[in-house]
């Protein structure tokens, strides 16, 4: 966030309007004039013309007087009310609110400090006409006796009616936000991403604005005909990309935070889904759907771990199908990675058994196969596909009593979490050995 909350102090010379052009072309040509703040008329109808104060000289002034408009007055004043020009360098939003804020308080007798301008927010989420700031912002103790008259003023420097201040994610299974509502009755706000209607409340409900990349690919697939299962559906964040874009056919969304089930089952109805999708409210490990789904979206992070063996359940037994399996992993920071099996954690967390597949004839044999990735973190996010892989086929023998094959499709990177953590996502491709590898068919749109 930029800290320019100081108010410059603006110089301008001021002459009678019909020497205004002359000054001007003389000023331009010395490259005297301020071209961040605008011309302004005086009361008494003189023009007065923003400079650079700490370039001009006394010669300007003099030359100004007697060669460039003769007979002209021409003096210099401090504008009291300066107002920036249509070429100027726009303020950010971030100095916009510094300005109108440190004026607020500073009419109230508060003295402008350090600790406050520092306090103020750097970062938040525009919802319509809702602002979400960050945790991180008016803690201090000089805050407390100007609420609650302080948030309409930092609601109008940002441009909104309603204003909301995010918490941490509260540390349970529904990832409900703690959001104070500061300013407005309600929090319910819509979101509009990729031609789908979002309406959720802010104060109950996640949304991520950098699921946005993920979101567009998961449109693009084909999915026409295909059932699918999203566990972790939310308000419908790819639910309804499945539905809407991709033609999915039917899907089944889990979901357990009452709130985002109100809001899932809005967001179908106004999307013209609602008759392709049931939704499951509860613990997604206790689903009794089973030997259904062409595609599994496991959607939670840090890790949808828990949700995997549900995940092969609820996997076609006859030809399988596809899982979208979204991970936080952590880059080592220069290090150098090691191979899966090198430590005692992953030893404890990662079996391996072999992954079985088949060669051209149908015999049964080991397979190292590597898919699409990239990135400068690729060994991590390798390292962690594989493994994940290997739990997966794992799992899927234990699930349906005998082996299946599984291969790397895609590993794509959706935004960095935080520092040395990506939030990538995994498409995992499982079959049982009584079922071939489609021919000819394109999967996975990439």
């Amino acid at each position: 966030m930029e800290r320019e909350c100081e108010e410059s102090v603006v110089v301008a010379v001021v002459t009678e309007p019909r020497f205004t052009q002359r000054y001007r072309d003389y000023l331009e040509k010395q490259k005297l004039l301020d071209r961040l703040h605008r011309v302004a008329k005086l009361r008494d109808g003189a023009v007065a013309l923003p400079v650079l104060a700490e370039s001009l000289s006394e010669q300007h002034l003099q030359e100004l007087r007697d060669r460039v408009a003769p007979g002209s007055t021409c003096v210099l004043t401090r504008l009291p009310d300066p107002l920036p020009s249509k070429k100027a360098r726009v303020r950010s939003p971030a100095q916009i609110l510094c300005l109108e804020v440190r004026r607020w308080v500073e009419d109230r007798g508060v003295t402008w400090s350090a600790e406050l301008e520092a306090d103020l927010p750097r970062s938040w989420q525009r919802h319509g006409d809702l602002m979400l700031l960050s945790e991180d912002c008016f803690q201090a103790t000089p805050w407390k006796g100007l609420e609650p008259e302080l948030w309409e003023t930092v609601a109008s420097a940002l441009g909104v009616q309603r204003l909301a201040k995010r918490g941490r994610v509260l540390p349970h299974g529904t990832r409900t936000p703690s959001v104070t509502l500061l300013l407005g009755d309600h929090g319910w706000v819509e979101h509009m991403d990729n031609g789908i209607r979002y309406k959720f409340d802010v104060t109950q409900c996640m949304f991520s604005f950098g699921n946005i990349t993920e979101k567009l690919r998961v449109a693009s697939l084909s999915c026409a005909g295909e059932v699918l299962v999203d566990l972790y559906a939310g308000i419908g964040y790819f639910t309804l990309p499945f539905l809407v874009h991709a033609g999915a056919a039917f899907v089944h969304a889990c979901e357990w935070n009452p709130h985002a089930v109100v809001a899932l089952r809005n967001n179908l109805k106004i999307n013209g889904v609602a008759d392709r999708c049931q939704i499951h409210f509860g613990d997604n490990r206790k689903l009794k759907l089973s030997d259904i789904a062409d595609r599994v979206n496991l959607g939670l992070i840090p890790s949808s771990k828990e949700g995997w063996p549900v995940a092969c359940q609820v996997l076609r037994k006859d030809v399988g199908g596809i899982l979208h399996i979204h991970q936080n992993v952590e880059s080592f920071s220069g290090k150098t990675p090691q191979p899966p099996g090198s430590n005692n954690v992953e030893k404890e967390h990662w079996p391996r058994p072999q992954k079985i597949t088949t060669d051209t004839q149908g015999n049964g044999t080991t397979e190292n196969f590597r898919g699409e990735i990239s990135s400068a973190n690729e060994p991590e996010w390798w390292r962690w596909a594989e493994c994940a892989e290997t739990q997966i086929a794992s799992l899927l023998h234990q699930v349906h009593g005998k082996p299946w094959r599984t291969r790397i499709l895609h590993v794509h990177p959706v935004k960095s979490y935080a520092p040395h953590v990506d939030h990538i996502v995994l498409d995992l491709e499982c079959r049982p050995l009584t079922s071939s590898w489609p021919e000819g068919v394109d999967l996975l749109t990439q």
